[in-house]
């Protein structure tokens, strides 16, 4: 396994939040699939992890998520809430949406808002507003199961704003949206880290993110 090149371009530092990854190893289906990746990112940078299919960048982001044990190193997020471990700060966006069908899309934002933003200092936005911020107010009493895959993923990404969390982990966010819609994604996610959050996105192509980190995981197999 080829060690990862991370890229780093003159950023502004905004807040004492410090994510830090130390030799992280993780494992998937039984077999290592990264090991001695490092990086650490402060407050309102964000990170880019790049790499072929199949070389980790989703395992990477799911172990940082907690949704994976550790097989070695730490993951931890420095300044955050007292007492908050890293998953109850950070917001996982995988390629499931993570929204139910029945429910409309004001719904489902409604119940994330409640249930997730605590202690936010004002940083979250209402429904109302994270919905025009991804251009969906015109659907906000549509059940979800019947909107588009642009427009269902356009929905999860707006539960993302309804409730501040400070480290954003997003899988190929982009996923099924149209040229309007990526311009929208961009802007709310440099006005997240003008904020003072962070950023750790797997992807394929740029995010118009311009002064984001590139962590440049090997070639599979």
């Amino acid at each position: 396994m080829s060690e990862p090149s991370v890229h780093r371009p003159h950023a502004e530092r905004h807040a004492n939040l410090r994510l830090k990854v130390e030799n992280l190893a993780a494992a998937r289906g039984g077999r290592l699939v990264l090991r001695g990746i490092s990086f650490s990112l402060s407050g309102g940078e964000a990170l880019l992890v790049t790499g072929p299919n199949g070389v980790g960048k989703s395992t990477l982001l799911r172990a940082i998520a907690g949704l994976l044990p550790l097989a070695g190193g730490v993951a931890a997020l420095e300044g955050g809430a007292p007492g908050a471990e890293l998953p109850q700060q950070a917001h996982y966006l995988a390629h499931a949406d993570g929204l139910k069908a029945a429910l409309t899309v004001r719904e489902n934002l409604d119940f994330w808002g409640r249930y997730l933003a605590r202690g936010t200092e004002g940083r979250s936005r209402s429904t109302k507003e994270a919905l025009d911020v991804v251009g969906l107010g015109h659907a906000a009493e549509a059940p979800f199961g019947v909107l588009s895959a642009g427009q269902k993923r356009r929905a999860a990404l707006a539960r993302l704003l309804v409730a501040f969390r400070p480290l954003w982990l997003l899988d190929e966010p982009l996923t099924a949206l149209d040229k309007a819609s990526r311009a929208r994604f961009a802007a709310a996610m440099r006005d997240h880290c003008a904020l003072g959050g962070l950023i750790v996105a797997a992807t394929h192509e740029p995010l118009g993110l311009e002064e984001a980190a590139e962590l440049a995981l090997g070639s599979a197999g």
